[in-house]
C-alpha cells in the first residue's frame, strides 16, 4: 500500500509538472521544483537548449523558455513507470509547431525524475528525438522520398521514389540524412531496416532531375547531392543498432551506399549491383571507394569501376557483398524476419561489436586487443550480459531488453 502512495504522488506530482508548464504557471513550478533542482537535456537539442542547467531558473530560463519562444507545443505523458529506487519514467511526445517555420513538431520523450524527501522534483533527465525538433525548427517536415517508420525497436527505413526507381536526386540525399538523424536520436530503435518501394533498391542518380534546366557543369549539383547523402551514411556507420538492407532489382551508382550501410545485406537473385559511375563520367559516391574493395577485394572493385563491370546476384553471393539469397518475393520478408531478430537482441553487445569491427581497419593488433578488452568490460557490466549469463545456466532461453 505504501509504495503505491509513493508512486500515485510521484505521478501526481509529474502529471501537475506537465500541466504548469502547458499554462506557464511559474508559482506551481517553483513549489514542484526544489531549490537545488538539476535538469538535464538531450545533448543534441537547437538552440544550445541542451546540456546541464543547475537550478529551477536556469532550467526555466534556457530549456523552457526557449521551447516557448520558438514553439507552440506541450509535453504530452502517456506512460508513467516507477524504478524500484523511488525514481519515475515519464513516456510521451512533445506535440505541437514552430512559431517561424510552422512545420508540426512531434517528438517522443523519456524523462526521468527524481524526488526529494519532501515529494519534489530534485531532477529532471530528458531523452528525446532531437532530430524531429531540429526538423520542426528548420522546417524540413517528414522526409518526401522516403518512408520511416519505427515499430517494437525496428526502424524501417524505405525508399519511397517507385516511379522513378528510386533514383536519387537532391531531396532523397537530404531525407538520407533526416532519417539517419532519426534514427541516432530514437533511443528505442534497436535495428534498422533499409528497403525500396517498387522495382529496384534504387538505380543510383536521377538522370533526368540532372538534366532539369542544365546543359552542363553538374559539380555543384553533385556537391550539394553528396554533402547530405554522405553524412547520413557516416551517421548511420556510428549507431548502435545493426542495420539489414533488402536488395532487389537494380542497385546502382551511389544506391550502393544502401547496401554498404548495412551489417547484414538479403538480395532478391535476380538482384544485380553495378557501379554504373565510369559510363557517365562520373568518379563515385556513397561510399563505394572506401567500402568495395574491402567487401571484394582490389581487383574486382577496380573492374566494376573502371569497366563497369555488373555484379550478378550469384557472385554478390560469392564474393562477401552479400550474405544470402532468397527468390525475389521473399526478400523484403526475409529482410525483416532477421531485422526484427536483430531488434530483440543485444543492443549494448551489438553496438560494440560494430564499433570493433568498424575500427579494425585502422587498428593494430594490441589496439584492437585493447578495445575488445574495454569492449567486453562495457558489455559484462550491462543488465543483458547478466541476464543471460543465468538464464544460460538455467538452460532457458535469454530475454534481451537492450540495456
Amino acid at each position: 500500500m505504501r509504495a503505491d502512495t509513493t508512486h500515485d504522488r510521484g505521478v501526481h506530482t509529474a502529471q501537475r509538472l506537465y500541466e504548469a508548464l502547458a499554462a506557464g504557471d511559474r508559482d506551481t513550478l517553483d513549489a514542484l521544483l526544489a531549490p537545488d533542482f538539476v535538469g538535464h537535456a538531450a545533448a543534441g537539442m537547437p538552440l544550445n537548449m541542451g546540456g546541464t542547467h543547475l537550478g529551477p531558473d536556469a532550467m526555466r530560463s534556457n530549456l523552457w523558455g526557449r521551447i516557448g519562444e520558438h514553439f507552440r507545443a506541450r509535453a504530452v505523458p502517456s506512460e508513467f513507470q516507477e524504478f524500484a529506487d523511488g525514481r519515475l519514467a515519464v513516456i510521451g511526445s512533445y506535440r505541437g509547431v514552430a512559431r517561424k517555420s510552422g512545420s508540426e513538431l512531434d517528438a517522443a520523450f523519456v524523462h526521468v525524475l527524481e524526488f526529494d524527501g519532501q515529494g519534489r522534483i530534485a531532477s529532471l533527465h530528458q531523452l528525446t528525438d532531437t532530430a524531429a525538433w531540429h526538423a520542426a525548427l528548420e522546417g524540413t517536415g517528414p522526409p518526401k522520398t522516403i518512408d520511416y517508420r519505427v515499430d517494437n525497436g525496428l526502424a524501417t527505413i524505405c525508399l519511397n521514389r517507385p516511379e522513378q526507381r528510386n533514383a536519387i536526386d537532391l531531396q532523397m540525399g537530404r531525407d538520407t540524412l533526416e532519417v539517419a538523424r532519426r534514427v541516432a536520436a530514437d533511443r528505442s530503435v534497436r535495428a534498422v531496416l533499409i528497403c525500396g518501394n517498387g522495382p529496384a533498391l534504387t538505380v543510383g542518380g536521377d538522370i533526368s532531375y540532372f538534366l532539369d534546366g542544365r546543359a552542363e557543369q553538374f559539380g555543384d549539383l553533385f556537391k550539394a547531392m553528396t554533402t547530405p547523402f554522405h553524412e547520413g551514411f557516416e551517421i548511420l556507420s556510428r549507431i548502435d543498432a545493426p542495420i539489414v538492407t533488402a536488395a532487389h532489382g537494380a542497385v546502382a551508382g551511389g544506391g550502393l551506399g544502401y547496401v554498404y550501410a548495412a551489417d547484414i545485406v538479403v538480395a532478391a537473385d535476380d538482384a544485380r549491383f553495378v557501379t554504373a559511375f565510369a559510363g557517365i563520367g562520373l568518379s563515385g559516391d556513397g561510399g563505394g571507394t572506401y567500402h568495395l574493395p574491402r567487401l571484394i577485394g582490389p581487383r574486382r572493385a577496380a573492374a566494376a569501376y573502371l569497366r563497369n563491370t555488373p555484379i550478378s546476384a550469384a557472385e554478390a553471393l560469392e564474393w562477401g557483398l552479400v550474405n544470402e539469397l532468397v527468390p525475389a518475393p521473399q526478400v523484403r520478408d526475409r529482410a525483416t524476419a532477421i531485422a526484427r531478430e536483430l531488434a530483440s537482441g543485444p543492443t549494448v553487445a551489438f553496438a560494440t561489436m560494430r564499433a570493433l569491427l568498424r575500427d579494425t581497419w585502422r587498428h593494430d593488433l594490441p589496439t584492437q586487443f585493447a578495445a575488445e578488452s574495454k569492449g567486453i568490460k562495457l558489455t559484462g557490466d550491462s543488465r543483458d550480459a547478466a541476464g543471460a549469463i543465468a538464464a544460460f545456466a538455467d538452460k532457458q532461453r535469454p530475454t534481451f531488453e537492450g540495456r
